[in-house]
């Protein structure tokens, strides 16, 4: 099975060094005449892909189902390190690249962990945890 998680976006140029600089991912697929694989895809794993829409794109396979408004969190992305420093590093790396730091790292409960918005207001937690 492939699995293909899709979020719609503002600027495919803005996403697309958004997520190289932030998470240093690899593209898939066929480069567009500006330089940019379309549809913009990164590899996450062996079967799995990120793929980014733009908004006005993303409609056209709700149907009737309304998109969450920028800004809404209906999912958490996460992104699992193997130890604090990691976390920091990636959140530092993702702030940098123009993420929102949502929450600081920090110890919790869990674990050590921070988050951060994306450009287009994605949710990601990054995170050094035990397995769940």
């Amino acid at each position: 099975m492939k699995t293909i998680i899709t979020l719609p976006i503002e600027s495919r140029a803005d996403a697309y060094r958004f997520y190289v600089n932030a998470f240093g991912l690899e593209t898939v697929g066929e480069r567009a005449d500006d330089g940019i694989v379309e549809p913009l895809q990164f590899k996450l794993g062996e079967d799995v892909t990120l793929m980014f829409i733009p908004r006005g794109g993303f409609g056209w396979v709700l149907g009737e189902q309304p998109a969450a408004e920028p800004g809404v969190s209906e999912c958490l992305l996460q992104y699992s390190c193997d130890d604090d420093q990691e976390v920091d590093a990636v959140v530092e790396r993702a702030e940098a690249a123009g993420a929102t730091v949502v929450l600081s790292p920090e110890k919790k409960e869990w674990g050590y962990t921070g988050s951060f918005t994306d450009p287009d207001g994605h949710l990601w937690v990054v995170t050094n945890a035990e397995p769940w």
